[in-house]
């Protein structure tokens, strides 16, 4: 089923939904399902998989040379996604970048979702390996997430790359996009980001989720500009619960958003993680209380693998 009918068959009643990490190679499927299975209880109708673009690495060879390869270090988005369809009977969505992907590849990896019978993706564009600093696409490959939202939505009208074929099957993807309430690290202002956004949701974009946000007037403010500019899709709010000090530096390095003054020193006055913990799962559960007050059809939780403190914020919320 599609994100936007299962907002519809809501009735109003808030969702839960959260999104894992894939394993690292080497590791099993069971890694998965331990960090899902204690989240079931509330009945989560679809969970989303990321997907990691491949890394660089430069191997010294005898001869002194470096030679460069290409790792993919957590490969398996489309088998989880089968695999979680299969065994919780709930929707997975996977996430497909522009970064790795040429359009012949987005393009196969559509055809096999669609065998599946996943009917919902998140397209991003993705970032930069490691040792680049700005994002390059692959030769034959997208530039931008609204490029890949176009090619996606021309699979749902039956056109395929190869316009000779005839008598082609429409895909029906629920096409999600990321939005940012604090503007994507790249974007000059908010407003010039919600302009790219809006170009998203024409192309095809039935539904947004944000990136996390630590104060839920961002988010507030961020709807209501969206709202203004006419973008009408549901926007679902990601949330993550800090859980250690370093969190502190490496959130809003990584991602580009602010902490709260109050939720900083509360975290730096913590004697220990243990504590940060209890204080991120506090402040995730005020800010998920605030959120479904105010009529979020879903949250959407950043558990990466973790289960314990999502199921502390979920037991409170849901």
């Amino acid at each position: 089923m599609k994100v936007t009918q299962h907002i519809e068959n809501a009735n109003g009643k808030p969702l839960f939904s959260f999104e894992i990490l894939p394993p690292l190679k080497g590791q099993n499927i069971q890694s998965i399902y331990d960090g899902i299975d204690p989240l079931m209880e509330f009945k989560p109708p679809f969970i989303d998989v990321t997907y990691h673009r491949e890394e660089y690495e430069f191997k010294e060879l005898e001869n002194g040379l470096l030679q460069k390869k290409i790792v993919k270090k957590r490969p398996g988005t489309v088998g989880i996604c089968a695999g979680i369809q299969n065994k919780y009977d709930v929707d997975a969505i996977p996430h497909i970048l522009c970064g790795g992907f040429t359009k012949e590849d987005t393009e196969n990896l559509l055809i096999d979702l669609d065998f599946l019978g996943i009917d919902n993706v998140v397209a991003l564009r993705g970032d930069a390996v490691k040792s680049e600093i700005y994002f390059k696409p692959d030769k034959d490959g997208h530039a931008y997430a609204s490029e890949l939202v176009s090619q996606i939505s021309n699979l749902n009208n039956g056109i395929y790359l190869d316009a000779d074929l005839q008598n082609t099957n429409q895909t029906n993807f629920c096409i999600g996009v990321a939005g940012y309430p604090e503007k994507h690290m790249e974007a000059p202002s908010v407003d010039s980001d919600i302009h790219f956004l809006k170009q998203k949701i024409k192309n095809g974009a039935e539904y947004i989720i944000t990136q996390m946000f630590f104060d839920n007037q961002r988010f507030f403010d961020y709807v209501a500009k969206c709202r203004a500019a006419g973008i009408t899709v549901p926007i679902i709010p990601g949330l993550k619960p800090i859980a250690t000090k370093k969190q502190l530096n490496l959130i809003p390095h990584r991602f580009k958003v602010d902490l709260p003054d109050d939720l900083i020193m509360a975290v730096v006055k913590a004697k220990d993680n243990e504590a940060v913990k209890q204080i991120g799962i506090e402040w995730c559960i005020a800010q998920s209380k605030e959120l479904v007050k105010a009529g979020i059809p879903v949250l959407h939780y950043y558990s990466m693998g973790k289960a314990e403190n999502i199921k502390a914020i979920a037991k409170e919320v849901f």
